[in-house]
């Protein structure tokens, strides 16, 4: 898997983030995770080796980008530009960005973008039925090639049926997942069937992600460890792809 983080750290906006891996990795080691700053690696996408050849490759599908804050970050404004630049230079490589934030993704947009960068796929998160209200509608508006929603942590059931039925034509995923460390929020799993439902009705892909620690199934609920939610995700086997 192939990661790119140009700068870390992130300022807590809603329910989804009070216990942020970020937070919890950065207090072992004494870190403040509120503290956005750039990486060492900011310009990784262009850094070459020796032989002239591009040290960042491809391994999967995708470029997991920006994973220890958000791409959009406003402190971030002026960083995106030449981020954005190192994304269009990379034409070989497809990268994916999960964002709380769509409301700001016109901030620092290159003046090229158009209808999207083809290897850009933008991944929308709400965890619970406030947040897919007050981000969806932004999110599916905006113009990109490729868009994923995510439940994770899935806080609650969510309705998504009338963001399904309006947008399903541009919708690629809908992802569910719990919450992972020691206080972790539970996850229902009738939750997750409830959004499976919703995407098998609309003809949208499913997947369950991960389990979280917590996972509630019918009367029972499992305290899950870290290394096995996301195999136990997979043993449930309920993804859904579209078939048609």
């Amino acid at each position: 898997m192939s990661n790119w983080n140009p700068w870390h750290g992130c300022t807590k906006i809603s329910p989804g983030c009070y216990h942020c891996y970020v937070y919890r990795r950065d207090a072992e080691f004494d870190r403040d995770a509120s503290v956005v700053h750039k990486t060492a690696s900011f310009d990784l996408p262009i850094k070459k080796d020796r032989k002239g050849e591009y040290k960042l490759k491809a391994d999967g599908d995708f470029v997991y980008t920006c994973f220890t804050s958000d791409f959009f970050h406003p402190i971030a404004d002026e960083w995106r530009i030449d981020a954005w630049r190192y994304i269009k230079i990379r034409s070989d490589l497809n990268f994916f960005i999960v964002t709380k934030r769509p409301d700001r993704f016109y901030e620092s947009l290159p003046a090229d973008w158009g209808e999207g960068y083809e290897n850009v796929h933008l991944c929308c998160t709400c965890e619970n039925q406030e947040m897919t209200d007050q981000r969806l509608p932004i999110f599916l508006d905006l113009p990109l090639k490729h868009r994923s929603i995510i439940h994770e942590p899935m806080l609650e059931a969510i309705d998504i049926r009338k963001y399904l039925e309006k947008y399903h034509h541009v919708i690629e995923n809908v992802i569910c997942g719990g919450e992972s460390g020691k206080d972790a929020r539970l996850c229902d799993y009738d939750w997750i069937l409830s959004t499976r439902a919703q995407c098998i009705e609309f003809g949208v892909p499913f997947r369950f992600k991960q389990t979280g620690t917590y996972f509630r199934k019918g009367k029972r609920t499992y305290c899950i460890e870290r290394k096995y939610q996301m195999s136990q995700a997979v043993k449930a086997g309920i993804d859904f792809k579209q078939q048609f």
